[in-house]
């Protein structure tokens, strides 16, 4: 089987797989693969490479903080299932992806079968891991592990646990996925522990959750999480406690996201006082309706992102990637062009001479024609050898100054497939570009609008039509 069936059955998989847990998304993969065939024409894209596979198909809702901050009784709760291991002491230092499976039990699977399978986010994560820490890779099981669950609460959705961040041992490997998780995650809840008021001795902690929120374009999604709240009931400083804790995210550079504060009403323990006990539980139940109505709208979320990444893809090949060839091929033309023209001159005189020196004609009389053919013929070999010899030069030259690895491909690649051998070096337009090609990519941004209007209705219930029908089934590939 070729690379390029491999990946068309890779496609094939996956909207297979989207068609069972989030069916709108299944046409926008055929949109993807028209995308990748322009891509591919250009020379952005190789023919076992694909926009598809390069996105989270899935949303993502990570939960990450420290030790005992009650991430796992929180996921608990959330799902009604207990999956995770609770408890003050670090019960578990692995990353935990939890998806959902029709099947009736909790299913536990290691972490190669997240590192091996496309599907998910994690896909070769190990080789990233590798070069962080060296020798680490090959441990994936002791950094991921997978449960399948029966829960419609992760139907068309991963929700991950983190092991806590106050970990010193493999601290590189984990806060290198941690970052690769918070990279791809739709929504991040980020737990710090109510009952530790020192907030000032977890600095490692916030500056990495909270300044590397506020590196990232999108600090939104970030929510921060005082759980545990209720072990101050007693004294009822909840104002105090919360103050201190945004003034320590403030200091350490939080301008944007969500605070809450929360516990699980299953393990508090009532304090006498009524008034006081009912003011911690209503604030504790509307900032928990707060963060479940944000976690259940990672689905839209994901959708609108993923049409978003689509076009963004169109614009970056048609605005930024087609300049940057159109340019590099001009420079490297016009220096191709230069150089032949300073080659002639010297093969000319160096012929001229030589020939003269030779005796084998004068200026007063005319060489035989068998010496002009014989020498013509030499002329345009040598000159040949040379234009190729150096336009392969130049494009290389040219070629290291453009980037590899752009979101929307390998540019360098690109420009090199426009100075191929057999290619004119008199074409103006990059390899794979002209109105047929720019017809498609019309087409795609019609087809986005028509998928954003679609899924408007969808979302928002005013159409009649069944929610789980595919988006686009109407748009066939134009």
């Amino acid at each position: 089987m070729t690379t390029e069936n491999k990946m068309s059955q890779r496609l094939d998989r996956l909207q297979k797989h989207l068609k069972r847990e989030n069916p709108v998304l299944v046409s926008v993969v055929d949109r993807y693969r028209v995308l990748d065939q322009v891509a591919q024409k250009i020379g952005l894209l190789k023919p076992t490479e694909s926009y598809a596979t390069q996105i989270s198909w899935w949303p993502l809702v990570s939960v990450l903080g420290t030790f005992s901050a009650g991430k796992s009784s929180f996921i608990n709760s959330y799902l009604g299932i207990d999956i995770q291991q609770t408890g003050n002491q670090a019960v578990d230092d692995r990353f935990t992806v939890v998806s959902y499976s029709n099947e009736p039990e909790v299913r536990t699977l290691p972490g190669l079968a997240l590192d091996g399978d496309p599907r998910f986010p994690f896909y070769r994560i190990s080789k990233e891991i590798e070069e962080v820490s060296e020798g680490e890779g090959a441990k994936i099981d002791n950094y991921l592990q997978m449960k399948i669950i029966p829960s419609e609460k992760v139907r068309g959705k991963i929700l991950i646990d983190s092991p806590g961040f106050d970990a010193d041992e493999q601290r590189k490997s984990i806060l290198r996925i941690t970052d690769h998780i918070i990279d791809l995650s739709d929504l991040v809840l980020v737990f710090f522990d109510a009952r530790h008021p020192e907030p000032g001795a977890m600095k490692d902690t916030l500056e990495h959750l909270v300044r590397g929120s506020q590196r990232r374009n999108e600090s939104g999604k970030f929510l921060f999480i005082l759980n545990q709240i209720d072990t101050s009931a007693r004294d009822d400083n909840l104002e105090q406690i919360v103050a201190s804790w945004q003034k320590a995210l403030v200091q350490a550079g939080l301008v944007s996201g969500r605070f809450y504060v929360m516990f699980n009403k299953d393990l508090a323990v009532p304090v006498g006082d009524k008034n006081v006990w009912d003011r911690y539980v209503s604030k504790r139940d509307t900032d928990y309706d707060k963060i479940i109505k944000r976690m259940e709208g990672v689905n839209e979320d994901r959708v609108y992102r993923i049409m978003s990444g689509m076009e963004s893809l169109v614009n970056q090949i048609e605005q930024q990637a087609i300049p940057q060839l159109i340019q590099a091929t001009q420079s490297w033309r016009k220096r191709v062009l230069w150089l032949d023209a300073i080659i002639i001159s010297l093969l000319f005189g160096v012929s001229s001479y030589a020939t003269h020196e030779l005796g084998m004609w004068s200026f007063s009389e005319l060489p035989s024609p068998t010496v002009l053919i014989s020498s013509g013929i030499a002329f345009v070999v040598v000159f040949i050898a040379l234009h190729f010899f150096i336009r392969g030069k130049v494009a290389n030259s040219i070629a290291a100054t453009l980037n590899e690895e752009e979101s929307y491909g390998n540019v360098r690649a690109a420009f090199l497939k426009n100075t191929r051998f057999f290619r004119s070096i008199l074409i103006d337009k990059p390899a794979g570009w002209g109105r047929a090609t720019i017809n498609k990519l019309d087409n795609i941004r019609q087809d986005i609008e028509s998928f954003v209007q679609e899924l408007n209705d969808v979302f928002s219930h005013s159409a009649k039509k069944e929610p789980e029908r595919k988006i686009g089934e109407e748009h066939k590939e134009k």
